[in-house]
């Protein structure tokens, strides 16, 4: 957490501002606190947006998206809660619940790949919450390492600030803002195509790969590489080698198949990695 810059603001809505936690595309995250005393996370879309009629329609329906997740069957275990938003103000803003501890990124830059059977369990609370996603008719479409939390009580699945229903016809790419991630997006979302449940699969594959190995299984030196090698070329999965990464493997390689039919349904992928759940792969330890 960064220190508030003197420019910026120490109340947001009726939170207290306590420190900047990060800014991307769309805007910045504080750490906050109620007025209750609940710890909170705060995101503010940058203030150009705010001019922009269609983004404020956009992001109405997205908040809407993000609190059903949180509130559907089995979505608030793995994700972090949508507690309050306020699409009208001057700057909207829409605050989640908070989840201490680090992204992927910053675990496995900080002390390596992941172990493999807590690779297995990431995935399978991973998987659990897409599968909570799907049955809403929504689609992430931005799963990626540094969109997953890791709390001691199991990972988290953040930022449906772009989960939108699969139906929909806005694009956030109108805007400037680039849905998803390289390296991490399925063909389909790369070539434009219809986008369903199964691209958030395919990204899950490449999250679990990256946490195993501490690599994108789609290796390269700029985003025209990535997106090249995504949609032509097959997945580097050579890391993922040894007893104790036995059957991730296959898993990662069916979720990474170019073609969605191919790939297994969320349900399935998480009983593949953890067959007693994710929360009792979590509860082993």
């Amino acid at each position: 957490m960064q220190p508030l810059d003197a420019g910026e603001p120490r109340t947001i809505g009726p939170y207290r501002l306590l420190g900047r936690l990060g800014a991307g595309g769309m805007g910045r995250v504080y750490l906050a606190r109620s007025e209750g005393g609940r710890t909170v996370a705060v995101k503010v879309v940058h203030p150009h947006f705010a001019t922009d009629e269609e983004f404020r329609a956009r992001f109405r329906r997205e908040v809407d998206s993000a609190r059903r997740v949180g509130t559907g069957p089995g979505g608030h275990r793995w994700s972090a809660p949508v507690l309050d938003a306020d699409p009208e103000a001057a700057v909207p803003w829409v605050a989640t619940g908070y989840v201490a501890g680090p992204s992927l990124t910053q675990a496995v830059q900080g002390h390596g790949p992941l172990p493999g059977r807590t690779v297995r369990a990431l995935g399978a609370g991973l998987a659990e919450a897409l599968a909570a996603v799907h049955a809403l008719g929504l689609v992430h479409r931005d799963v990626k390492p540094s969109n997953v939390l890791l709390a001691l009580d199991g990972p988290r699945l953040i930022d449906f600030g772009i989960a939108r229903a699969t139906d929909g016809t806005a694009s956030l790419t109108s805007t400037g803002v680039s849905v998803g991630s390289p390296g991490y997006m399925s063909p389909e979302q790369i070539l434009g195509k219809g986008v369903t449940g199964a691209a958030d699969v395919f990204s899950l594959g490449a999250v679990l790969a990256y946490g195993a190995t501490g690599a994108s299984p789609f290796p390269g030196d700029s985003s025209a590489a990535l997106l090249y090698r995504v949609v032509h070329e097959e997945p580097d999965l050579s890391g993922l080698a040894g007893e104790e990464l036995a059957g991730l493997r296959e898993t990662v390689a069916r979720c990474l198949a170019k073609d969605p039919a191919a790939r297994p349904a969320p349900q399935e992928v998480a009983a593949l990695l953890a067959p007693q759940g994710a929360a009792g792969a979590v509860a082993a330890g």
